[in-house]
């Protein structure tokens, strides 16, 4: 059975990384969600987020829409191409229902996983 847990390694965290995303990239969208996405070298799939105060001014709304994310990646990680991923919200993810942002993550993560391989 594959470890359901998402490690360290599996998120972007150097500047170099999300510059490299900035680059020309592929790109997907949603109404909630903008993704980019660039093939990488480690072997697995890697998350970045990028929640704005554009997004909401709330704190609390912020790291709410990462949680959501997070869980949603953790849970596709295992399908997913090697790919580094860059996901923005948009303004609509702050007034959605957690149920919304999970279906609209969730159909993200499969366009992905078509175009990416």
């Amino acid at each position: 059975m594959l470890d359901a847990g998402m490690p360290p390694s599996s998120r972007l965290r150097r500047a170099a990384d999300f510059a490299a995303l900035r680059k020309p990239t592929g790109r997907l969208s949603s109404e909630c969600f903008r993704i980019r996405y660039r093939d990488n070298q480690v072997g697995f799939a890697r998350l970045g987020q990028a929640v704005s105060r554009r997004v909401s001014k709330r704190a609390v709304d912020r790291n709410r829409i990462k949680r959501i994310v997070r869980e949603s990646f953790r849970l596709a990680r295992a399908q997913m191409p090697h790919v580094d991923v860059l996901i923005i919200a948009n303004p609509a993810a702050a007034a959605a229902s957690r149920a919304d942002l999970r279906a609209d993550l969730d159909r993200l993560w499969q366009r992905l996983q078509r175009r990416a391989r």
